[in-house]
This record gives C-alpha cells, sequence and structure tokens, in this order.
C-alpha cells in the first residue's frame, strides 16, 4: 500500500466541515493525521489527531487502518 491508495478518494473540508464530520462520527471510527512536524503539533493540535510528520508518513503507512476514513491535515 502506497500514499496514493491511502489517500486515493478524497476531499477538501473547511473547519465548519470538519467539526460536523468529527461531530457526526464515533471517535475510533475514523484518524484525524496530524502531517506536521513534533512542534507544531504540541503547539497546537485537534484532540484526538494522530502525529505523522509528513516526510516519515511513507515509512509508517502500516499503522494506519486502510479501512478507516482518514483525515490529514
Amino acid at each position: 500500500m502506497g500514499i496514493r491508495d491511502l489517500f486515493s478518494a478524497y476531499k477538501n473540508m473547511d473547519t465548519g466541515q470538519l467539526q460536523s464530520f468529527i461531530d457526526a462520527n464515533n471517535e475510533g471510527s475514523f484518524t484525524l493525521l496530524d502531517v506536521r512536524q513534533p512542534p507544531e503539533y504540541e503547539s497546537a493540535r485537534i484532540p484526538g489527531s494522530r502525529l505523522m510528520p509528513l516526510p516519515t508518513l511513507n515509512d509508517k503507512l502500516h499503522k494506519l487502518d486502510p479501512d478507516k476514513p482518514i483525515i490529514a491535515y
């Protein structure tokens, strides 16, 4: 599985749409993926998000559940 397979079907969301999605779905039924660097993640993040910096993403794809929606920011 490569990055293109994981993120092949995507759409952009604004913050309101993201909040609506989070509110409408059970925690654990999707992955919020923060692809920023650790200092950015530590200073501010969406609760429940998972840090996986973009430069390391390809090596860590196996840790993501492809059956759950993944929202990357």
